[in-house]
């Protein structure tokens, strides 16, 4: 039997290092690569190409969501199974919204992961069953929240600026972690801020959480916390 090639895309080590070992203890499974935020997750994904990608939606530097949506435009053939503390609607439809497949609770995990992981590689879509609950109640109901649309009409680059903005990286670091020159975070900076008809760093972080740009508990860690989580074999490449 061909082995299903899984990438793990989660902040947290040693939550990584006990899906490695879940997940590794089954022969059909093989683990091609993992990353700590969001932008490594992008690069390492195209590069690589699994089955199926576990990701987690509160990811430093690019959340999970946005990761979700550029993933599915770079390597449309790659899987995305969301892996998640979050059950409420807004996160579940931003999730199936930038092209999940699946949605599974971290709580439940150790249960459901290896079956989500083999429906969404043969292209079902799995969720668990209270996400499934939640989804069938919405259905039913008729209603449909639409997501903020000033945050559709940011650019991905714009997206990347807001969300450090939030997490309070200042202009030079930036610059270091998206490989551009200050003077252009400047330029994008003022151009977010003019889009969105915002000029203050505690409303636009505001704003990046209550639109989901931003998860609410990556905007309390400082900057220096999630640069030093990014891994040496990565860093080369943010």
């Amino acid at each position: 039997m061909k082995q299903i090639t899984v990438f793990l895309s989660d902040d947290h080590t040693i939550f990584r290092e006990g899906l490695r070992l879940l997940l590794q203890a089954d022969e059909d499974i093989e683990i091609v690569g993992e990353a700590s935020n969001g932008h490594q997750t992008v690069a390492e994904v195209v590069r690589l190409k699994p089955d199926v990608v576990l990701m987690d939606l509160a990811m430093p530097l690019l959340n999970g969501i946005e990761a979700t949506r550029r993933i599915t435009i770079k390597a449309p053939s790659v899987k995305v199974l969301v892996l998640s503390s979050y059950r409420d609607e807004q996160h579940v439809q931003q999730a199936v919204g930038a092209g999940a497949t699946g949605y599974v609770m971290k709580e439940t995990a150790s249960q459901e992961l290896l079956h989500a992981i083999r429906e969404v590689r043969n292209g079902n879509a799995f969720f668990s069953p209270l996400i499934a609950a939640c989804l069938l109640q919405r259905w039913r109901n008729r209603e449909v929240r639409p997501t903020a649309g000033a945050a559709r009409a940011l650019s991905d680059r714009q997206k990347d600026i807001v969300q450090l903005i939030a997490e309070g990286y200042s202009n030079k670091q930036m610059a270091a972690v998206l490989c551009i020159s200050i003077k252009t975070v400047e330029k994008h900076r003022q151009s977010l801020m003019d889009k969105l008809n915002i000029h203050h760093i505690a409303n636009l972080t505001r704003y990046a959480v209550s639109s989901g740009v931003v998860e609410a508990e990556s905007y309390n860690q400082p900057a220096g916390d999630a640069i030093a989580r990014v891994d040496g074999r990565y860093a080369n490449r943010l």
